[in-house]
């Protein structure tokens, strides 16, 4: 069997793993469209959502270890998002699953910090996202108690950092519009989460690829404090320099949202992983780094 597997590998938290595997060794990349070569990648024009497709693809690279990233990432509470959610989310991880179980692949897949568990109180998924990430849980669950796959689920709580391309994003949102001059507008701020740089992201599920103790079981991955969004864009403003102070107020917040935190317990004993970069210093090198893109000198 050969190395890696990358599914998601243009996303946010892949592109990012990718370049790491990548430099360790051949990794192999999957997207819906297709990508330049570069050093030490190969990359798979494959829709997931194609079981057919997902079984040709396994039998060609014949993977050790699948990092399952790709899904359909959309927080949003309307009805219009349950079906992409629930095709890009749970049916891609079900045919990456059964193509696991007859390829003996190890998979590591990214859950949600919104699945019911310890971090939110077991609190119900709230968006139509996290439902189907929830499901695909369970299914990635039942396929290692019924079927054997040597699955181990990542949970990241709220990542952040370089390369977050989706300017939607709150750290993206607000930095790029201070660095533009341009008030951001904001929500109440007062949603409170976990937030973890993207780096150290990455290194859990490498560490969870790595090994076998980590199999069967679902970890979150972050640092177990938790901050505000009002604390955040409080902080992003001091960083990149901003005159005045945020106003916040002007988006309704988002309904059903809970309180997210780490138990980081489990990585920490299984992994021997934990997050290293704190929020300020996290933030600055993110900062730093959609500033050189727009040719703004801090």
């Amino acid at each position: 069997m050969s190395g890696s597997l990358v599914t998601g590998a243009t996303g946010f938290i892949g592109s990012h793993l990718l370049r790491r595997l990548g430099a360790a060794g051949e990794a192999h990349g999957v997207s819906r469209s297709p990508r330049p070569e570069e050093p030490g990648v190969v990359w798979h024009q494959v829709d997931l959502r194609d079981a057919r497709a997902v079984e040709e693809l396994f039998a060609a690279v014949r993977p050790e270890v699948v990092h399952h990233l790709a899904g359909e990432v959309d927080g949003a509470r309307e009805v219009d998002v349950v079906l992409p959610t629930l095709t890009g989310n749970l049916t891609s991880t079900v045919n990456v699953l059964a193509a696991a179980a007859r390829s003996g692949s190890r998979v590591v897949l990214a859950g949600s910090s919104e699945e019911p568990r310890p971090g939110n109180g077991h609190a119900a998924p709230p968006s139509p996202y996290a439902m189907a990430k929830a499901a695909a849980s369970g299914y990635a669950d039942l396929f290692h108690r019924l079927w054997g796959v040597p699955c181990t689920i990542v949970r990241p709580t709220m990542v952040y950092g370089p390369g977050q391309r989706d300017a939607t994003k709150l750290v993206p949102y607000v930095t790029l519009s201070l660095l533009r001059g341009e008030e951001p507008r904001l929500t109440s701020g007062a949603k409170v989460a976990d937030w973890v740089f993207v780096d150290d992201v990455v290194e859990a599920f490498a560490a969870a690829g790595a090994g076998g103790r980590a199999v069967g079981h679902a970890l979150d991955v972050g640092t177990g404090l938790r901050a505000s969004v009002r604390e955040v864009v409080e902080l992003l403003y001091r960083v990149v320099g901003a005159g005045g102070g945020p106003r916040f107020g002007a988006v309704a917040d988002r309904p059903l949202d809970v309180p997210q935190s780490a138990e980081t317990g489990p990585a920490l004993e299984l992994l021997g992983w934990e997050a290293r970069v704190g929020l300020e210093e996290g933030l600055r090198r993110t900062v730093a780094w959609y500033a050189a893109r727009q040719g703004v000198i801090l």
